[in-house]
């Protein structure tokens, strides 16, 4: 359906969506790129990895020298080498169905146990308890495997096929980033001597230990040996990792101009739950949100909304939505922009990405759409069907089928 359509081609009659295609269930194995989907996927999304890196990395480390005597089990108080945490995207929150589904698609495509929820090596515990059977200078150690890559953001919508007709197929859609993670830290000693596998923990561990240094050759008494130059070197490159943990701290919003200029299309529209009454309202009061709510005749087009400075690439538009009952754009809140389930508000418009949205479409002669924040990636959906719930946002969607809605035209 082309940008400038009018109002009346939004329209749905009750012939057109009576041969609309029913709601099925959504999609529940993991889909791939041009895989076909359904209506009740229009307001989900899934993640599909692009690309994965496995590199062994040393987390605490300590230099040991055991003499004559001293051999058996020892508990070794290492020094922090570096620390992973776990973060998935711009903002390193591991919350929602997205981000977890994420990981656990990296764990699955490479074979290993990853951590799928927030953590971080720092609290782990940094002491090593080792039986050292044999005198010489050791490393101990704690290490994992750390897993980093890109991911791509896959939406339902329509695609026009080769002989002309429509299909809705999986398509790659906004919201890409970066993942780090790590596997099950592993704990250990290794001399210069010992033979190793090669890119293995241990391999990297073994390189710490310095092993061509004269306080690796040189006499110690029992216990801890001070780090040589080379190691203090190693660790002040991998100091910058330290800082890298999870921010607490929330994106700030935007400051906001004037009320941006908006070019609108002149219809106006329904954004209603299908083949039910209840459909978006805006709020009167800023503070609350939009809302299921009736369309009656004292809606006062709070009900209404207009598609504005609308583009359209690869098939799928991009449109603030303006309320023609209170003047506002629809918008999550910067505070709550890394919330998951944050209640879609309207705010004065203005040049932001929070208030834009890609809509995404059933195949001609059906108006069913799912509804995508530009900056957060979000679907838009509702917990329940009631007078009064919440739209909100969540990061992979309402999998039930939930949010899909209907664009009318009125």
């Amino acid at each position: 359906m082309a940008v400038t359509a009018t109002a009346a081609a939004w329209a749905v009659t009750a012939v057109s969506l009576a041969a609309s295609p029913a709601a099925a269930a959504p999609t529940t194995t993991a889909p791939r790129p041009g895989d076909t989907c359904t209506v009740a996927d229009l307001g989900t999304r899934h993640p599909y990895i692009k690309t994965t890196e496995v590199s062994p990395t040393i987390t605490h480390f300590k230099g040991w020298y055991v003499t004559e005597g001293t051999t058996g089990n020892q508990t070794v108080s290492t020094s922090t080498q570096t620390t992973i945490s776990v973060s998935v995207g711009l903002n390193g929150n591991v919350e929602g169905g997205f981000a977890v589904e994420t990981l656990t698609k990296v764990g699955a495509s490479l074979g290993l146990n990853v951590k799928v929820d927030y953590s971080s090596t720092s609290s782990e515990s940094n002491s090593v308890t080792w039986n050292f059977n044999q005198p010489g200078y050791y490393g101990a150690y704690k290490g994992t495997k750390k897993v980093t890559g890109t991911y791509g953001s896959l939406n339902c919508n329509r695609v026009q096929q080769g002989d002309g007709s429509w299909a809705l197929k999986w398509i790659e859609g906004s919201g890409s980033g970066s993942f780090t993670t790590y596997t099950t830290l592993e704990e250990g000693a290794v001399r210069c001597q010992d033979n190793v596998p090669a890119g293995s923990i241990m391999a990297k561990a073994q390189v710490l230990l310095d092993c061509g240094s004269a306080a690796a050759k040189a006499e110690h008494p029992a216990g801890a040996v001070a780090p040589t130059a080379k190691q203090k070197r190693d660790r002040l490159v991998q100091r910058p990792a330290l800082t890298s943990g999870k921010s607490t701290e929330q994106p700030k919003a935007t400051v906001r101009s004037a009320r941006a200029a908006l070019d609108c299309q002149a219809g106006a529209y329904k954004i209603a739950v299908p083949g039910k009454p209840l459909s978006w309202g805006a709020p009167l009061l800023a503070a609350d949100g939009v809302r299921l709510r009736p369309s009656t005749i004292f809606s006062a087009h709070l009900d209404n909304w207009r598609l504005c400075n609308v583009t359209e690439r690869n098939g799928v538009l991009e449109a603030s939505l303006w309320n023609w009952g209170n003047g506002g754009c629809a918008t999550i809140a910067g505070q709550n922009a890394a919330t998951e389930r944050a209640a879609l508000m309207t705010a004065p418009c203005a040049e932001d990405d929070l208030q834009r949205f890609y809509i995404y479409r059933d195949v001609p002669g059906s108006s069913k759409i799912g509804v995508q924040n530009k900056h957060t990636g979000s679907m838009m959906g509702h917990d329940r069907y009631a007078d009064g719930e919440f739209i909100r946002q969540y990061s992979s969607g309402r999998q039930d089928g939930t949010g899909t809605y209907t664009l009318i035209g009125v």
